[in-house]
């Protein structure tokens, strides 16, 4: 191999991919659309999937329903409609003097993928019918007019753009493995790979993008994966060295008389995962470095008492603790129940929100900085430059996925180093946790506390609502409150769903017409949303219309009844905090959920809500139907996408890179030895700017 004038190897992967061969400047423009730039952008363009064609079989020797790939010419097609929305294509092919039908129903663009006297592969499960082997709904691949047929290969698939045929794709990448493969750089010392059983990068490179063998792919992927998840790990390893090591905070260690005065605050007992969370907070805390720990439950398990016994020790030592919500609907929830909690105490509390007044705003930042308040409750108004806090030694975050790394850095950028606690009451999928908080240890709350009562769950068949709305008053006449969600704030949509607007009107002119009723969305002002929570939580109003601005932090012991309108439209996780809004007191709840499905991912996940109380369980299997991209946003909190690792399908290798990421960072803090001076460099590269990594070294 050339080195093309001499030529870094960095110069050689920089090369722009009009001037690989095969491509040109025409063809360069079509790879451009899908970000294929260079030739190293070809190299780590990875097949979306593979094409066995070790199956490879004449017409002659199919057996039915045994998978087979053919290749063969397209001698006519024929499309018909067979209803409205319906079609039928069959398309005749011809190998030697044997033919046989591959069929296609209510797919007629396929008439457009092959045209007569195309050479195509066509792969599937035969059957045989009416004297003609048939393949239904084959997989098709065009051929080039010289293109040997394929025999005893696994072929890779690669994403395409429009004028770019799937077998010159294939030439242009191998063309540029055979040339520029060894030029990139390995990461991994040769005795890692050997420990680690690692392909060696070029070896890697041209198994996965022309495979020998299956099992010298699944080598290369797994090659790929690994590398792709531990160098996430090593970034997550870093950052959480860089937030404790490198930083010093004021040690507030719980003594058993600071202990002994907070619990006196509460009239209950915790349950053993309360005092498991408090003491894994108090063990933190104690330290003269930060504390980074995320404490996740279920519905209902207790969360902010966990948050309440850790700010109340923060303030026992003299310092201030501070508290963020997504909402204000929610910093005010917390403002209300941490001022009913500590009445008894001297401890002073203030509510920093957008809606306050300017004069208002003034004189609460004037006491957050004169150490006049010992307990701040806000929203993202928090973040704000002009806030300084005289003493802050813990920041709590409530609902934490729904603030990004970037904001989460923010809360540090005042140059204080306070401990730092993250709430959700959204249970978090294990490889979740792994990586969009794998810079954080994690307290896990799944009990709830004794007396609270179950929620009896059921999905709604239209013919059934007026059975369901009298049980729905019948509840409200024995003194309960209930909910009624609807998915959108306005109408306008052709699917049918009501609007919170349409809903609440129908209801108070219809089935609720005898009660009480108000309605609260993320639209209303802060002050008419105040309002609306403040005449529910006080019994005033029996019924509350609501979109999911209720989602999280309400807490009405009273409400127990709720209808849940267009189920379809929310994911598993949030239909579970909503669910969570009719188990906070000790009555039973009732919930009914109405939908529309037309999917299967939709009707599993109503299904599988029905089915289980238990939030951890059905966040495994939300994240098992929706992947991680529809659950936590990676564009929300600056993580890169990967290009070939698979969070659902991938966790075992996700488990494995985590361990050995932070066996390393440990042995070798900074990854200073010299053997991992190019990971380093691809860390620093890749997440350096999203998980704000200072000099690694």
């Amino acid at each position: 191999m050339g080195n093309e004038g001499g030529k870094s190897a960095a110069e050689r992967l920089a090369t722009p991919i009009q001037f690989v061969k095969g491509v040109g400047p025409q063809r360069a423009e079509l790879l451009e659309r899908m970000n294929l730039r260079t030739t190293s952008d070809l190299l780590f363009d990875f097949p979306r999937d593979y094409y066995d064609a070790s199956q490879l079989k004449a017409i002659g020797e199919f057996v039915e329903n045994e998978p087979v790939s053919v290749c063969g010419v397209v001698e006519e097609i024929d499309l018909r409609n067979t209803g409205p929305g319906r079609s039928w294509l069959g398309m005749l092919v011809r190998q030697e003097k044997e033919y046989l039908r591959a069929i296609w129903f209510n797919q007629p663009w396929m008439r457009d993928r092959a045209p007569v006297g195309a050479r195509v592969l066509l792969s599937g499960a035969p059957r045989f019918n009416g004297g003609r082997w048939e393949l239904v709904h084959p997989r098709v691949e065009l051929l080039d007019d010289d293109q040997t047929a394929p025999s005893g290969q696994i072929l890779p698939n690669y994403s395409l753009t429009e004028g770019i045929r799937q077998w010159q794709m294939r030439r242009i990448v191998q063309g540029v493995v055979a040339e520029y493969s060894e030029c990139v750089n390995e990461v991994f010392p040769e005795q890692y790979r050997d420990a680690h059983n690692l392909l060696p990068i070029g070896e890697a490179l041209r198994e996965i993008h022309g495979p020998r063998g299956t099992d010298s792919l699944e080598q290369a992927r797994r090659r790929f994966i690994y590398q792709e998840l531990f160098v996430l790990q090593i970034a997550l390893a870093l950052r959480k060295r860089q937030l404790t090591e490198r930083r010093s905070s004021p040690a507030l260690p719980a003594t058993a008389k600071i202990d002994a005065r907070i619990r006196r605050l509460f009239p209950f007992e915790l349950t053993p995962a309360q005092n498991q969370a408090v003491a894994e907070i108090a063990a933190d805390m104690a330290k003269a470095t930060p504390m980074n720990r995320l404490l996740q439950g279920d519905v209902g398990s207790g969360k902010t008492v966990v948050a309440e016994y850790a700010m109340l020790s923060a303030v026992a030592h003299g310092h201030q603790a501070a508290i963020m919500a997504p909402t204000e609907v929610l910093a005010r929830q917390h403002a209300r129940t941490l001022t009913e909690d500590l009445r008894e105490s001297r401890v002073r509390i203030a509510l920093l929100a957008g809606s306050l007044a300017a004069a208002e705003r003034r004189e609460t930042l004037e006491r957050i900085a004169s150490g006049d308040v010992d307990l701040v409750i806000g929203t993202h108004a928090l973040l704000h430059d002009d806030i300084v806090p005289a003493n802050l030694g813990l920041v709590v975050v409530d609902e934490q996925h729904k603030f990004g790394v970037r904001q989460r850095a923010a809360l540090r950028g005042s140059g204080l180093d306070p401990h730092y606690l993250v709430m959700t009451a959204t249970p978090i999928p294990r490889t979740i946790s792994m990586t969009l908080f794998g810079d954080l240890d994690v307290s896990t709350l799944r009990e709830s506390p004794p007396g609270r009562a179950m929620v009896h769950t059921y999905l709604g068949e239209d013919g059934r609502r007026a059975e369901w709305w009298e049980f729905f008053r019948k509840r409200l006449r024995e003194g309960r409150q209930g909910y009624v969600i609807a998915p959108l704030v306005e109408s306008g949509h052709d699917d049918g769903t009501a609007s919170v607007q349409q809903a609440f009107e129908a209801l108070a002119n219809g089935e609720l017409e005898a009660f009480r009723l108000d309605l609260i969305h993320g639209r209303m002002s802060s002050t008419e949303k105040e309002a609306a929570m403040n005449a529910f939580g006080h019994g005033e109003t029996q019924v509350l219309v609501a979109t999911s601005v209720v989602e999280v932090g309400i807490n009405v012991p009273n409400a127990t009844v709720m209808t849940i309108e267009g189920a379809e439209r929310f994911g598993l996780a949030q239909l579970h905090q909503l669910r969570g809004r009719i188990s906070r007191g000790s009555h039973p709840g009732y919930l009914c959920a109405f939908s529309e499905a037309k999917t299967e991912e939709s009707r599993a996940r109503l299904e599988a809500f029905c089915s289980s109380n238990d939030g951890f369980e059905l966040a495994e299997i939300d994240f098992r139907l929706r992947g991680p991209g529809d659950l936590f946003s990676a564009q929300q909190h600056g993580l890169p996408s990967f290009r070939i690792a698979d969070l659902v399908r991938d966790n075992e290798v996700l488990a494995e890179a985590r361990n050995d990421a932070r066996t390393l960072v440990t042995e070798s803090p900074g990854l200073s030895h010299p053997d991992f001076a190019r990971l380093r460099d691809m860390v620093v590269r890749r997440y350096g700017r999203s998980l704000d990594l200072a000099d690694v070294g």
